[in-house]
């Protein structure tokens, strides 16, 4: 196997390129941040396989640190308590292990990210219906077309391309400047 290292970039810059194209949308996000921190809320953030990841990734960013220190912000990863998984997918499906734990542990003016490269992740998909029933607000960072998911989110960030791979590659991109958005000045 041989690796096309220029068509993979090239790949990449088209994720990227897809990206540029929504700086308003970008800033409209971080400002949804901002006004659910300035309100006591939580951020919540929910995907599968690698958006599970990313999710993880970007509450631990906004809880710990990104590049300087400054005080931690609330965000909660709902892909990391296993026994929470596995419980809920046992007693209610696999397409409710999101949308519960918002059940349980979020609140009206809270904000959930939800992560799907292909836009129709069921269980993802849930948990927006569930946000959105209960006035939490959503922001989806979708791929392709965007999917269901695009017309049930307050905003869509979605990245138009085939491969999911450079869609996850822009989708750290879009978390990495959610959490620069929070960063003190120099």
């Amino acid at each position: 196997m041989v690796l096309d290292v220029q068509a993979a970039i090239a790949a990449h810059r088209q994720a990227i390129d897809a990206l540029a194209g929504q700086a308003d949308d970008l800033e409209q996000a971080a400002a949804m941040l901002q006004q659910t921190f300035h309100r006591g809320g939580t951020v919540f953030a929910c995907g599968n396989g690698g958006s599970a990841a990313d999710a993880q990734h970007f509450a631990a960013e906004l809880t710990g640190r990104y590049q300087t220190d400054r005080p931690g912000y609330p965000a909660i990863a709902l892909t990391t308590d296993s026994s929470a998984l596995t419980s809920i997918g046992n007693d209610y499906g696999f397409e409710h292990v999101f949308a519960r734990q918002l059940q349980a542990l979020s609140r009206a003016g809270d904000l959930l990210i939800a992560i799907s490269t292909s836009g129709n992740s069921a269980n993802v998909q849930c948990a927006v219906e569930y946000a959105r029933a209960n006035g939490i607000y959503t922001i989806g960072l979708l791929g392709r077309d965007g999917g269901a998911l695009a017309g049930q989110v307050d905003l869509a960030l979605t990245i138009d391309v085939d491969a999911t791979a450079r869609i996850q590659e822009a989708h750290i991109v879009i978390l990495h400047l959610l959490c620069e958005a929070f960063e003190p000045s120099p």
